[in-house]
């Protein structure tokens, strides 16, 4: 295994104990499942109405998730950077088509863990399953809900400062029109916001 392998396989233990502790027997499984994914920018990871077989730990790169409506209008729902779960869990979990595609924004590296063999580990480990809890309700119910709310609440450049805060150099990693739709934005208004932040400066 070369050293940037050892660090990303570390990078994906600490994700894992971020949300809870987690046994070096429990972690050894998890790693026995790890598979690890080169991906070219413009490549597509998962396809609409492909079912979904997969998590995806990004540990170097850039993804997108997109939603393309009857009209060929394409919203994106998702931008994932270093260190984030991609994929589609409603997909995963009921073993249905993908509502949506995930491309690759960048050249990535990818951990992938088979969600059949994942899921068999949750139900036999308790550590993984206190882990499973955590993180279900840390994105699924506390980050889902409050970005909710910050798409009704906050005005769209608190939404991109907010963003910012998050990830300092996602504007000259990912194309502006990107960053727009994942913002709920059109391009215009995004630079708009970034000339008054400038002036601000």
């Amino acid at each position: 295994m070369s050293i940037n392998q050892t660090k990303y396989l570390n990078d994906l233990k600490l994700k894992f104990k971020s949300y809870a502790p987690i046994s070096q027997a429990s972690w050894q499984l998890i790693e026995n499942i790890a598979e690890f994914q080169s991906i070219k920018k413009g490549e597509i990871l998962l396809r609409n109405e492909q079912i979904a077989k997969e998590i995806h730990f990004i540990a170097k790169g850039a993804l997108r998730a997109f939603i393309t409506d009857a009209a060929g209008n394409i919203y994106n729902k998702n931008i994932f950077l270093e260190g984030d779960f991609a994929g589609s869990k409603a997909s995963l979990l009921q073993q249905a088509p993908s509502n949506f595609t995930i491309e690759a924004l960048e050249d990535s590296i990818l951990i992938n863990l088979n969600y059949k063999k994942y899921r068999a580990l949750i139900d036999q480990n308790n550590d993984l399953k206190n882990y499973y809890i955590a993180y279900l309700e840390k994105n699924w119910v506390i980050e889902k809900e409050q970005r909710e709310i910050s798409l009704v609440m906050e005005n769209a450049t608190e939404r991109y400062l907010h963003l910012l805060s998050k990830h300092p150099d996602i504007s000259e990693r990912i194309p502006l029109l990107h960053i727009a739709s994942h913002l709920g934005i059109t391009p215009t208004q995004l630079s708009r916001i970034r000339k008054n932040l400038e002036k601000d400066l």
